[in-house]
């Protein structure tokens, strides 16, 4: 069955993608993330996800979650730099209730002072959880070092400093300004009749035509690629391994060669039979687990690899990813591992299409980056059309010294 895509008021879009299953997945996305603050509002779009489960005049905060749960599904929500997605997935009878329940959040969020003062300490709490992982401070340190200048850079959940400065009407204030129709898409995938879910979501979300804008939602700060990377920064934690994030800025999502850096990506760093991991971990020893990442935005990228490793080796292991960076700019991938690549991308792209949350994702994300819904069959056929002399293209125009950082997360010398 054909997906299509409804425009309804206000420029509201959704997205129907019928396919046969047991249940139904709704999400809805709204384009607002970490990229949208200012550094006095860092964290507030992460914080507003919270706080949407929170309660409204119609509903406490269990009657939300209860109502999901109550019926099998599940009910979830997540903040990017880009965006931020509330989503619900339970059997297909049960449609007209996630609509009702998403539209309430969306539409009547009521930011209940008591809610928003214990929500703060949990999200703070959070923030501490993070930083106990010494991977996710290399990453997002690594972040910062490349945009230094640019608000795409800081940590999605913000500080404590900043969320201990806002109070409910910030979030009230920041919500009329971002969560806009124009800036929200609406997918339903699974089982359903796309008409009477149409109207469904319609009538659900009419309410929200009277929201306006009072100026544009676009990212602060300008170019996310102005200024300089910092070359390299480090912290030190009481940890037994050090962490390694080596990245690189690049490209946004609307550049052609998006997908040839995809296939570049898969030929290094995903799954067991990559470059890298054959390379650091199973010809080395250098590493239990290495992995790299391409992150495309609206105007900007991220080629980023992460390792954990002994503090002894890591200049080994950095080196050794470094060498494989440098093959893959100097010499052509061979026609069986281009070949093989893209069938490991392609058959995990279909295999999770299987799946009725992640059509969800593909075609809400996708839209907001686009702007126009983009097929399963066209994401496919990007990387089919991708050469070997395209993948090294891409390389050299990625692995640009200027543009490289390398974040270190080391053990404190009284952890040796």
């Amino acid at each position: 069955m054909v997906p299509r895509c409804e425009t309804i008021g206000g420029g509201m879009r959704v997205v129907l993608a019928p396919c046969e299953a047991e249940s139904v997945a709704v999400g809805v996305f709204v384009a607002s993330g970490s990229r949208h603050e200012s550094a006095r509002t860092a964290g507030i779009s992460h914080f507003i996800e919270h706080m949407l489960f929170k309660g409204t005049p119609s509903r406490k905060p269990v009657d939300i979650i209860r109502a999901i749960e109550g019926r099998g599904g599940n009910f979830n929500a997540c903040t990017s730099e880009e965006s931020t997605c509330y989503f619900v997935h339970l059997p297909r009878e049960y449609l007209a209730e996630a609509v009702d329940i998403l539209s309430d959040m969306y539409l009547n969020a009521s930011f209940p002072e008591d809610e928003f003062l214990r929500e703060r300490e949990v999200v703070i709490e959070e923030i501490k959880m993070y930083a106990d992982e010494p991977d996710q401070v290399a990453a997002e340190n690594l972040q910062r070092a490349l945009f230094p200048r640019h608000q795409i850079g800081a940590p999605i959940a913000g500080t404590e400093k900043s969320l201990r400065s806002m109070c409910p009407d910030d979030m009230k204030r920041y919500l009329r300004g971002h969560y806009l129709p124009s800036n929200t898409v609406i997918v339903v995938a699974g089982s359903f009749d796309p008409s009477a879910a149409l109207a469904t979501v319609s009538g659900k979300f009419r309410a929200a035509v009277r929201r306006r804008a009072a100026s544009s939602f676009r990212g602060r700060g300008g170019s996310p690629l102005a200024g300089k990377c910092v070359a390299e920064v480090s912290a030190e934690k009481d940890v037994q391994q050090t962490q390694i994030a080596l990245g690189y800025r690049t490209f946004g999502v609307s550049d052609p060669r998006k997908y040839a850096a995809t296939v570049m990506d898969a030929v290094l760093g995903r799954g067991m039979s990559s470059r890298l991991f054959q390379e650091v971990r199973e010809k080395r020893g250098l590493s239990y687990d290495i992995a790299s990442r391409m992150q495309f935005f609206a105007d900007c990228g991220v080629f980023s690899v992460t390792a954990g490793t002994d503090e002894r080796k890591a200049p080994r292991a950095l080196a050794t990813i470094d060498a494989q960076l440098e093959r893959i700019c100097s010499r052509k991938v061979s026609a069986v591992e281009l070949a093989r690549v893209k069938e490991f991308l392609i058959g995990n792209f279909r295999m999770s299409h299987e799946r009725v949350t992640s059509k969800m994702f593909f075609y809400g994300s996708t839209l907001l980056s686009f702007g126009r819904l983009v097929t399963p069959e066209e994401q496919v056929e990007g990387i089919r059309a991708v050469s070997a002399a395209d993948v090294m293209a891409v390389a050299n125009a990625i692995f640009v010294p200027e543009n490289r950082s390398v974040s270190w997360v080391r053990p404190k010398q009284s952890a040796k």
